[in-house]
């Protein structure tokens, strides 16, 4: 399945985006969207009560609202989250729970679009990137993965990240990256591959865009705490052999991941959206309904 190519807009007005983070407990989720959004969007988990350890809660999923400014241009960002993914001894109920929150939001739009006298107040809540946080085993994707990859990819734009990555060494994470875009190609899992057409696109889109997909799945680290080095603060994890900083290309991938979503490939993840992934289930749906009402 190949992707529309997506060209860079000028960007005037405000956007409205929405992000939806996937992974299991622990990877460092809650403080990734608190860290892309520079604020306490998302409450920390109080400590597990030990009592209700054996308890398997299910996934919840929970939309947190945000307005951002980047260069200028005002983002209403929806980030929704998906506690509880992964935590259970059978994964199925998540995949559903995940897939059909994705297609509701699909139905909305297709109830609106057929009504004779739109809402004024409609707010299109589909989302419009997925981001898949894998543990960082080193080894290579496990069965959930490719699963829930395979699963969600006709309905949205998956980019995979690594959790944590601060956890392998340099070489390890280039390895692991290496296995893990193997598994995606050899499954023919379709994620958001940062397409380009080197025959139409311009050579900066190309330049950028083949340089995004070199570094997927992107490496993350997240943090919300400040310290000093050289004098200047910045977002940094301290550890015993020195300082891993967030927002540093040489140490993470989390600014360029950060500024595709929220700035140069904002509006090319919306068209495909809407133009590929809206319009495919939409022909599947009212096929499906043609279907039933002639039988």
């Amino acid at each position: 399945m190949a992707h529309r190519i997506g060209r860079r807009k000028n960007v005037k007005k405000g956007f409205q985006f929405t992000l939806m983070v996937v992974g299991a407990s622990g990877l460092g989720r809650t403080t990734f969207i608190n860290t892309l959004c520079d604020a306490d969007v998302v409450p920390k988990r109080e400590s597990d009560d030990p009592e209700m350890a054996h308890i398997e809660e299910g996934i919840k999923i929970k939309p947190y609202n945000v307005e951002l400014e980047e260069d200028g241009v005002k983002i209403s960002l929806t980030v929704v989250d998906t506690p509880g993914f992964g935590d259970m001894i059978d994964n199925e109920h998540c995949f559903q729970e995940i897939l059909g929150y994705l297609e509701r939001q699909y139905d909305d739009i297709l109830s609106e679009e057929s009504r004779i006298k739109r809402n004024p107040r409609f707010r299109d809540n589909r989302v419009h990137a997925l981001l898949y946080f894998i543990t960082p085993t080193g080894h290579s994707l496990r069965e959930i993965d490719l699963e829930l990859m395979k699963r969600l990819s006709p309905r949205i734009n998956v980019i995979p990240v690594i959790g944590k990555s601060d956890s392998l060494t340099p070489q390890e994470l280039a390895d692991f990256k290496k296995r893990i875009m193997e598994d995606i190609e050899h499954h023919n899992i379709p994620i958001y591959n940062f397409p380009y057409d080197p025959e139409e696109d311009d050579e900066e889109t190309v330049e950028e865009n083949s340089e995004l997909r070199s570094l997927l799945p992107f490496a993350l680290i997240g943090c919300e705490e400040e310290i000093m080095v050289n004098g200047r603060k910045v977002r940094a994890r301290q550890y015993p052999w020195g300082i891993v900083e967030v927002d540093n290309s040489q140490h993470c991938d989390f600014a360029k991941l950060r500024f595709a979503l929220l700035s140069s490939h904002l509006q090319d993840l919306k068209e495909i959206t809407h133009d590929y992934l809206y319009e495919n289930y939409r022909t599947e749906k009212l096929s499906r309904n043609a279907e039933s009402s002639s039988e």
